[in-house]
């Protein structure tokens, strides 16, 4: 691995286009290195992952719609949407953003959390529209999935976003971009490209995660993905971008991030070692903001506990003591009234921890539906027990969340719950159940399990049957495999309807 060090560089001051980082993007991508059996499998799990969190949202509004705007673009060959017969394919970037809304929509699939935030299961849908469309077979869509998770791993330990406001899609539209043109095997000038065109149009404020979130947190990564794969075409038609990108005297660094005087350091690949970014990313067991994963899993232990005390109704208060993203994102150190809003929009409530372990404390389960219906926010038991919970960072949880160490690095905290006569229960969790280092670390069954748990009643058996079996053996898919890498569903699940749109009227939609 070589740490690559990037910075701002004046206009009249010389910098090699091989030694700009969107170039170094673009050797890793190029670069043709087999890629591992463990890989292979992950991205498997990960895929199948996405199937399932596509499953589970493909009746939801923005879902829906996303799917009617993608159907008011038919192409042949095109690419498949999730939901849809695999006979119906649209335009590749189209299924790219009706599938992203998909797998994104529940907050529901896998994670990265270094020095940024990531969803690197959102390479996916761009990639293998990609794929569908070219008439690329499983090694080929093996091989640009590794790439992408590669890149934007290092993107995301090497260079925070968020510290300045920057949602976490600036990284994903390079790493699709990168993604796309390892798929395609195409030279490194023009991945370069494409790369830096993606950076510079899917560099957008975090506002879409702050105070009433809406839909658009969803569609955010759909809309990266959508990008990536328009400014690899533009490249491969000889078209170039913003360069130097992250580096320019008015690029993303001087003005967006840093400041000309920051230096950012990003870990990537050497030529030749093999691309196992994907191995240090982790699915949810709960569809909610990944930090609340561990928070659900240890609320789950002290209900039980609490009750056994003498019940909610005794508790004066509960601290959560953790790092600070989840107090500052998720907790009481936004300062985001909505948080504590019992009519706020799902978006807003899974970006609440302390809704979010209210709610687990009392049901000892987190369901991605029944946890957030309206009916179940309102409860008036519910709204009492939330309104006792704050959160606060600890400097320890910090350096754990940090830490370079994966045997030491952390995503839980430690909760203190103090009852009206002064007894106090503690107890804390590192790391989620279901993360490689917890409790039950999720494997290709618990993989296949989440989708036939989320899938049931949605997609019928044989249908998931024949998803499975493709997945399973994706190293070796045809072409024509990869083009069913997708599921239909009960036409009843897509009659859904909801406001027209502009592309609505007069087109041939689809759903």
């Amino acid at each position: 691995m070589i740490v690559h060090e990037v910075r701002t560089y004046r206009s009249a001051e010389p910098l090699a286009r091989e030694d700009q980082l969107g170039w170094k993007i673009a050797e890793v991508a190029a670069d043709r290195t087999p890629v591992e059996n463990i890989v292979s499998e992950m991205i498997g799990n990960r895929i199948i992952d996405n199937a399932a969190v596509a499953a589970a949202s493909v009746s939801r509004r923005p879902v829906a719609n996303a799917r009617a705007q993608a159907g008011a673009h038919p192409y042949r060959p095109g690419a498949t949407v999730f939901g849809l017969g695999l006979d119906q394919t649209v335009s590749p970037e189209w299924a790219a953003w009706a599938n992203g809304v998909a797998v994104r929509e529940l907050d529901f699939h896998d994670t990265f959390l270094a020095a940024d935030y990531a969803h690197p299961a959102d390479n996916i849908p761009a990639v293998l529209a990609v794929a569908q469309h070219i008439g690329k077979n499983g090694a080929a869509l093996i091989r640009g999935l590794a790439a992408a998770y590669e890149i934007q791993v290092g993107l995301v330990r090497g260079i925070s976003l968020h510290e300045h406001k920057i949602d976490h899609i600036a990284h994903l539209g390079p790493s699709a971009s990168a993604g796309i043109g390892a798929l395609l095997n195409l030279p490194v000038e023009i991945i370069y490209q494409a790369v830096q065109q993606a950076l510079h149009v899917t560099t957008t404020t975090r506002q879409s995660r702050k105070g009433e979130i809406s839909s658009w947190k969803a569609y955010a990564p759909a809309f990266a993905g959508k990008m990536a794969v328009e400014a690899v075409d533009r490249a491969m038609r000889g078209e170039g971008a913003p360069s130097p990108a992250w580096e320019g005297e008015d690029g993303v660094i001087a003005w967006l991030l840093s400041g000309p005087d920051h230096v950012y350091r990003v870990p990537l690949p050497a030529k030749g070692e093999p691309k196992r970014g994907i191995l240090d990313t982790y699915t949810k067991e709960h569809s909610a903001e990944y930090q609340s994963q561990a928070v659900i899993d240890l609320a789950r232990r002290l209900g039980p506990r609490i009750r056994g005390a003498g019940g909610f109704d005794r508790v004066r208060d509960i601290v959560l003591h953790t790092s600070h993203h989840t107090h500052h994102v998720i907790g009481t150190g936004a300062n985001d009234p909505q948080k504590m809003d019992s009519g706020a929009s799902r978006e807003t409530l899974d970006h609440s921890v302390m809704y979010i372990l209210a709610v687990a404390l009392e049901d000892g389960a987190w369901h991605h539906e029944r946890s957030y219906a309206p009916q179940r926010a309102r409860r008036p038991e519910t709204i009492a027990l939330w309104r006792k919970i704050s959160t606060l960072e600890d400097p320890e949880w910090t350096r754990r969340y940090h830490s370079s160490d994966p045997a030491e690095k952390a995503f839980g905290g430690r909760i203190t719950v103090t009852f009206l006569d002064g007894s106090v229960i503690q107890d804390e969790i590192a790391v989620a159940d279901a993360h490689p280092l917890g409790r039950r670390p999720f494997g290709r069954e618990q993989y296949i399990a989440k989708f036939r748990d989320l899938s049931d009643g949605v997609v019928g058996r044989e249908e998931q049957d024949r998803f499975l079996g493709l997945v399973a053996r994706l190293p070796e898919l045809t072409a024509a495999q990869v083009r069913e890498l997708s599921f239909a569903v009960c036409p009843a699940h897509l009659v859904h309807r909801h406001e027209h749109g502009l592309f609505d009227f007069g087109s041939m939609a689809l759903a």
